[in-house]
């Protein structure tokens, strides 16, 4: 019986006793001057044991010899005391988990960032530079060249001067070279000038010179290199087939500036102008208009008079 009794299994702890015995090894843990100085002695368990029994007596909790024991013991074993893992990759991927949902927010908003900065720079910057590049080399492969030779070919057309089809040839050359190296710009230039003197070969007009109330028909100027000199003007008009004017690009021998005008001062020598001068005062009309006529197919219109050249096209001031 007795040898019966010492292999006994020892009685469970009952969960009271257990939750006291954590209670203990918080206390304890708790006290830090307490453990230093009771716990780091040794054999000197025994006050320890009083220490703590006063402690819970003065919170009116009853506690047995052998929940402090035990408690004592769970302490220097370390018991109830939570050891974090040593750093590995399980560690690392198992917070990684636990933290998914501010990690995933974190990463959502950056890629969200990431492909909103993408889009701005592709769409903004990109693309538009893409197409500029595609549209440009579609130009100087296709385009223009074709432009500058249809513009070319319908100036040539309409005339039959060789000033003006000498001209031609140098702007188409001229188109060429801008396109042999890669400049867009000085080749529409080139095109629009083509297709500039196109346009003047076809126009027709008569030259008129203005014979209205309260419009000069005419006015001299002196010459900036020549104060002693005087330049002759008739201020004529281009009057269209249908009766309506026609504006012309016209360059200014004075300031050298270049104006669209239906209206213009062209310079004539001294005996015309006073033959002018005289007609109009013989009766208020002038009866020698026109004094030019532009024909198709030519730049220049054809005048009355020997041209000494030049125009204006301010005469007023």
């Amino acid at each position: 019986m007795p040898a019966a009794d010492a292999a006994a299994p020892a009685k469970p702890q009952t969960l009271d006793e257990l939750m006291l015995a954590m209670d203990v090894v918080d206390t304890i843990r708790h006290r830090e001057l307490l453990v230093a100085r009771e716990l780091s002695q040794g054999d000197r368990d025994e006050a320890l044991r009083g220490r703590l029994r006063e402690i819970y007596t003065g919170q009116g909790i009853e506690v047995t010899d052998a929940v402090i024991d035990q408690g004592i013991k769970a302490l220097r074993e370390s018991r109830f005391a939570y050891t974090p893992p040593p750093p590995s990759l399980a560690r690392t991927l198992a917070m990684f988990w636990i933290r998914r949902v501010v990690i995933g927010r974190w990463v959502g908003g950056i890629l969200v960032a990431a492909t909103a900065l993408w889009g701005f720079q592709y769409f903004g910057y990109e693309l538009p530079r893409q197409q500029a590049a595609q549209e440009a080399q579609l130009d100087l492969g296709e385009r223009l060249p074709r432009q500058l030779t249809e513009a070319a070919g319908a100036a040539r057309v309409e005339t039959k001067e060789p000033g003006v089809l000498a001209r031609i040839d140098a702007l188409q050359r001229d188109g060429l070279a801008a396109i042999s190296r890669s400049d867009v710009a000085d080749a529409r230039a080139a095109i629009s000038s083509l297709t500039n003197v196109r346009d003047q070969l076809v126009l027709t007009y008569s030259v008129n010179v203005i014979s209205r109330p309260g419009e000069s028909s005419g006015v001299w100027r002196v010459p900036n290199d020549s104060p002693n000199a005087r330049n002759y003007y008739l201020i004529v008009e281009a009057i269209g087939a249908d009766g309506r004017p026609v504006s012309l690009p016209i360059t200014s021998e004075e300031t050298g500036e270049t104006k669209t005008v239906s209206t213009w001062g062209v310079r004539v020598p001294e005996s015309f102008f006073e033959m002018i001068k005289n007609d109009k005062m013989d009766n208020g009309i002038i009866e020698r208009n026109p004094v030019g006529q532009k024909v198709r197919g030519e730049v220049e219109p054809r005048y009355v008079f020997s041209r000494e050249g030049g125009a204006i096209t301010s005469w007023d001031e």
